[in-house]
């Protein structure tokens, strides 16, 4: 059979006719390369997600330095701009190896953050169980997780937008340097000739994720107490977001902040204070000792 041809009632037509010829002609090389231009794109962020992703590292036990005992002290929460939100106490109580350290700040507007931990300080510290509880208007989602190291078992129960409770549980392959509320307890007994320390977190969003926390040193800081002068080394605590998802955090402007953490040095080195969120993407607060109260 012979081809066949359009026929046109004038040239105006002939002439349209022919354009949209030309353009689907033009426009389906276009939409290839679009489509290859994106394809393109998409394997250079990958590329990227993996060349700047942290390098997988083993687990990073902290050595013991100063044995971890009794202790009993009251905190102070803070905005930058000095404002009181909230009041804290820490106890600690040791028995052999083995720590429980008990974390309570209570907030102005009725909101509580508890967090109660359980660790070992055999040779190096690690932790055995964490119990973190933070409820009220001052947290963007509330939150009841528990950690169990030794089972691999992350229990987290939260409340929706619309106020319905869910839970999730699920079992992951948690490394011996997992750090969940031994954070000012671990920089205290940081090295700070050390250029570099990491230790893994378990960060919930609600969605339990296994992250790195890289600690760097930089530098000591002058501060007074009273007529009495000291300076505090201060840490800054980066969190390192693995694969594809830290790297579009950090392209997008979602990398969490950063915890800045004073620590006075010595012999007895103590916690001076911190300034970070308590929760993923909350607001950067100031935590400090109290001053005695009068009585």
């Amino acid at each position: 059979m012979g081809d066949t041809k359009p026929t046109y009632r004038d040239d105006a037509e002939m002439n349209a006719g022919m354009e949209e010829a030309r353009r689907a002609r033009h426009g389906l090389p276009m939409e290839l390369q679009r489509a290859g231009a994106r394809s393109r794109v998409i394997a250079i962020l990958l590329a990227c997600a993996a060349m700047l992703q942290p390098s997988a590292l083993s687990a990073e036990l902290i050595p013991v330095r100063h044995t971890e005992g009794l202790i009993h002290g009251f905190l102070v929460v803070r905005s930058l701009e000095g404002k009181a939100v909230a009041d804290g106490q820490m106890t600690q109580d040791a028995r052999g190896d083995r720590v429980t350290n008990h974390l309570i700040f209570r907030f102005k507007d009725g909101s509580v953050y508890e967090d109660t931990t359980i660790f070992s300080q055999r040779g190096t510290f690690r932790l055995v169980s964490d119990h973190l509880i933070q409820k009220g208007p001052s947290f963007k989602q509330p939150m009841d997780i528990s950690i169990d190291v030794s089972t691999g078992q992350v229990k987290i129960r939260y409340t929706e937008a619309k106020g319905k409770e869910k839970v999730i549980a699920q079992r992951m392959n948690l490394p011996q340097d997992v750090a969940n509320g031994l954070l000012f307890t671990l920089i205290k007994d940081v090295n700070p000739k050390v250029p570099r320390t990491t230790v893994s977190w378990v960060a919930t969003t609600p969605k339990p994720r296994l992250v790195k926390l890289a600690i760097l040193p930089h530098g000591e800081e002058p501060f007074t107490i009273g007529r009495f002068r000291h300076k505090a080394m201060r840490f800054v605590v980066k969190a390192e977001i693995p694969g594809i998802t830290g790297f579009l955090a950090r392209l997008m402007g979602k990398q969490p902040a950063d915890t800045h953490v004073w620590v006075l040095g010595g012999e007895a080195p103590a916690f001076v204070k911190a300034e970070g969120p308590l929760y993923v993407s909350g607001p950067i607060l100031r935590i400090q000792l109290a001053s005695a109260g009068i009585f």
